[in-house]
């Protein structure tokens, strides 16, 4: 079956999941950085946006990694979705195993870190928009090993790897889909 969720379905869902705010704001942003990457590579940003949005969705209700992401594809499943919205979201962590061997797969999974990495970035800047970051001040956070530690600079080097792109290209579309998007992200 090829049923997707329509973009009001997808924020009902992740609404009804998730309360935190700050989770919503991720999830805001993976799915403008997913729908730049879709354009990009001449995919439907509208359903690449879908993944984004509802990568984490379960997350605050199963925060144990045996847990998440399963119980969430659990639950689309059973609403009958599409199987590649559900193993796109599985292969957005290396612990479920699934293969990311399609575009969409490696781009939820580039994505990811990266989108909370451009965010700490804008947290410390005096300001706290996304407007005053650069690729320039990501790369310089990038190199204090101790700043943003929970982003996973391997994951994001890994991601643009696999989609072939430079890391510097990678971040540089992010962030400016991120920018795009910044009032809603209120940064």
């Amino acid at each position: 079956m090829d049923i997707w969720p329509d973009r009001s379905q997808a924020q009902r869902i992740l609404e009804d999941w998730t309360t935190n705010k700050n989770l919503r704001k991720h999830a805001y942003a993976v799915e403008a950085a997913m729908r730049a990457h879709a354009i990009k590579f001449g995919a439907d940003p509208d359903r690449w946006g879908i993944v984004g949005l509802l990568h984490d969705f379960d997350y605050e209700k199963y925060p144990d990694l045996e847990d998440r992401p399963f119980k969430g594809v659990s639950y689309l499943k059973e609403q009958g979705y599409s199987e590649e919205l559900t193993e796109a979201i599985l292969a957005h962590v290396a612990h479920t195993g699934v293969s990311r061997d399609t575009l969409l797969k490696k781009s939820i999974f580039a994505v990811d870190e990266l989108t909370g990495l451009i965010i700490a970035v804008a947290l410390v800047r005096p300001s706290k928009k996304l407007a005053d970051v650069s690729v320039q001040s990501i790369m310089k956070k990038w190199r204090e090993k101790s700043f943003a530690s929970g982003a996973d600079r391997k994951v994001i080097e890994q991601g643009a790897e696999e989609l072939g792109v430079t890391l510097a290209e990678h971040i540089e579309m992010v962030l400016k889909a991120m920018q795009d998007v910044s009032e809603s992200l209120g940064l």
